[in-house]
Order: C-alpha cells, then sequence, then structure tokens
C-alpha cells in the first residue's frame, strides 16, 4: 500500500488566498453584493457555488452565480503569469517524493487555474497526481475530494497525510480519516485549524519541512515511535 502526501495549493503551496479574496470582493462588488474581505477570506478554500452559498445564504438568488463565479476568474486570471509560490513549497514536495511518499494535490481550483498553480510552485517532477473540484460530486469540507486523491495512488487514509491552510480543508481530511497538517500561512488562526482536525500546525511549508522528521508524516510513517 503507498502512502501519500496530499496537498491543497491556494495558501498552502502558493501565496494566493489574498489574491482571491480581492478577487471575489471585486466580483460580488460588481454584483450588488457588500460582503466583508474578512467573510471572504474565511470561506477561501470552498469551491466557487459552495462559497457563494456561505457568503449570500441558500436563499440567494442562485441565477447570479455564474456570472459572479465567472467575474471571478476573469479576475484573478490576470495574476495567472505571475501567482507567487511560498518559499521551499517546491522543497518540500521534492523531499517527500524523495522519501517515498506519493504527493497529491488536492484543490478546489478547476484545470486552467490548477495549471497555473503547478507552474508557480514549480513542482511537477515530485507529483504524482492532481484531484480537482472538477472531479467529484462534493468538494470540500466533504470527504470526496481527499477520498478520490487517495484512490488515484491506491493508498490508505491511515498511510496518508493532508497538508492545507483552511477549515474546510481539515475537516475534509478528519472525516476521511486522514491525519491533517495545517499551515499558517494562508492566514486562518491556529486555533481554528486545530478545532477543525489538525495534529500538527506549521507557519509556512518551510517550516514543515524544517520540522518533518517530528511531524505527523512521520509519525505515519512510523506508527510506533
Amino acid at each position: 500500500m503507498n502512502r501519500a502526501a496530499l496537498f491543497d495549493v491556494d495558501g498552502t503551496l502558493a501565496d494566493t488566498n489574498h489574491l482571491h479574496v480581492t478577487c471575489w470582493w471585486e466580483a460580488l462588488r460588481q454584483g450588488g453584493h457588500d460582503v466583508a474581505m474578512h467573510d471572504i477570506h474565511r470561506a477561501i478554500g470552498l469551491p466557487g457555488e459552495d462559497l457563494l452559498a456561505h457568503l449570500l445564504g441558500e436563499d440567494r438568488d442562485t441565477d447570479q452565480d455564474d456570472a459572479l463565479s465567472s467575474a471571478h476568474d476573469t479576475l484573478y486570471g490576470t495574476y495567472f503569469d505571475r501567482l507567487p509560490p511560498l518559499d521551499a513549497a517546491a522543497d518540500l514536495l521534492r523531499e517527500l517524493d524523495r522519501r517515498g511518499w506519493r504527493v497529491v494535490l488536492v484543490t478546489s481550483a478547476r484545470q486552467t487555474e490548477l495549471d497555473a498553480l503547478r507552474r508557480a510552485v514549480d513542482a511537477d517532477d515530485a507529483i504524482t497526481a492532481t484531484a480537482s473540484a472538477d472531479d467529484v460530486e462534493e468538494g470540500k469540507p466533504a470527504p470526496d475530494p481527499v477520498d478520490h486523491a487517495l484512490d488515484l495512488v491506491d493508498a490508505s487514509a491511515r498511510d496518508s497525510v493532508f497538508v492545507g491552510d483552511t477549515v474546510w480543508d481539515m475537516r475534509a481530511g478528519s472525516r476521511a480519516g486522514v491525519a491533517c497538517v495545517g499551515l499558517l500561512c494562508g492566514g486562518i488562526p491556529r486555533g481554528d485549524l486545530e478545532g477543525a482536525g489538525a495534529r500538527g500546525v506549521y507557519r509556512h511549508p518551510a517550516d514543515l519541512l524544517a520540522h518533518l522528521d517530528d511531524s505527523p508524516f512521520a509519525e505515519v510513517a512510523d506508527p510506533g515511535r
């Protein structure tokens, strides 16, 4: 059975959460909605339709959803050629690959956006597979994206770790039975990540890389330690 190192991308490997906040804020403003950036930030990581339901309510005019999502995508697309990777993100993926982990990206991004993120992270040589929002019926915080990622590399939940930066990541991983690691670089507080199921919390990819031998990755690799 393989061991899987599952990674969210936005806010976890690429420093893009606040770009998403700005683009959603402007898209919502154009659609006539006044939504605080703080609230948008807490919703980042959800698939677009779920994000809109979270921010605007289930009773919103859903006929606007496609236009709002398209506006966000157009605005965010202007950054595709300069999305910033987080320090040591590629080094972390390569080190896990070197240690025998199957690295899988688990993201709410759709394919065009995911392609831009992969170019930014620049570690395709270490990535075994990707699981995107297009592949499952329900996105995070449902366990479906994590379950699908495990299936892609024939890995069990008990032999896998999911790294993310939002409560949605932690809930999805926990519901799938995977050990979860939270990163603070997405802007979500430690207590929120731990409350949602994070077994360990680190500042950013470089911090996790520096402490890999004392992290949940080491615990999963050697359950008797």
